[in-house]
């Protein structure tokens, strides 16, 4: 039987989501200064919780051959990034001004494995403390600048019909599916249980791969470590330490 309990935390990752993209539905231009330093914030922090809590976990769980399950994930983030051209680390490789131009169905495919992909973990039962609770608060900080774009994107793809708002609804979904399933499964089958015991490391690779891209390509044309991005980046480093002192 399912655990109700579970659906509190999804469905309000599910709203936040899609909350996001309405807002960016709503807005006509959202300044490159405030997303970035938002991309800095949530990418520093969901790096923090990927070193502080999802890779000791992985490695506690696996052993040595985490390391090689990381490394696939870090690669397989290229691989889908092809797919999504960059919107999952808050920097789409197209140009929105030609609707006609975005390759609107390769995004959002690409973004329905990321979605599911960084949902999977949500849904596993951890043996460190805050480890459930900290990694929840990462996706649900990467969620908005991501969101924010996706938005953006299908606006300028589809305007703000009936369609368009419900690619948000599927993309919002996504990542809460995947928390329920990988719950629902893990905990009455151990082969599945296994499997997502594995590709937690996969997705602590990709983790890696988005945060450290983010690093790079939010802020300045000659990527210039302003205060203003350096009180984000500590911020969200600090939020992330915090967590491990959290009870």
């Amino acid at each position: 039987m399912l655990n109700y309990l579970h659906l509190i935390p999804n469905t309000l990752l599910f709203l936040l989501t899609f909350v996001a993209g309405i807002i960016a539905f709503r807005l006509k231009i959202i300044e490159d200064k405030n997303m970035n330093l938002l991309l800095a914030f949530s990418g520093s922090f969901l790096l923090s919780i990927t070193f502080l809590h999802l890779l000791p976990e992985t490695f506690e769980e696996l052993g040595k051959s985490a390391g090689v399950y990381i490394l696939a994930g870090f690669f397989l983030q290229l691989v889908i990034q092809k797919l999504t051209h960059g919107v999952e680390h808050g920097h789409a490789h197209i140009h929105p001004g030609h609707g006609q131009n975005i390759p609107l169905l390769s995004i959002l495919a690409g973004l329905g494995v990321h979605s599911f992909m960084e949902g999977l973990p949500l849904g596993f039962n951890y043996r460190l403390p805050n480890t459930d609770t900290a990694l929840y608060l990462a996706v649900a900080a990467h969620k908005l600048p991501e969101a924010m774009l996706v938005a953006t994107i299908i606006r300028t793809a589809k305007g703000t019909s009936l369609t368009a708002l419900g690619m948000l609804v599927l993309f919002a979904l996504f990542t809460p599916a995947a928390s329920i399933i990988a719950s629902f499964l893990g905990t009455r089958y151990h082969a599945i249980s296994q499997v997502v015991g594995i590709l937690i490391p996969i997705v602590a690779g990709a983790f890696i791969h988005i945060a450290t891209t983010i690093f790079f390509e939010s802020g300045t044309k000659q990527h210039a470590l302003t205060w203003q991005k350096t009180v984000a980046i500590l911020t969200g480093v600090a939020l992330g330490a915090a967590t491990l002192l959290a009870h």
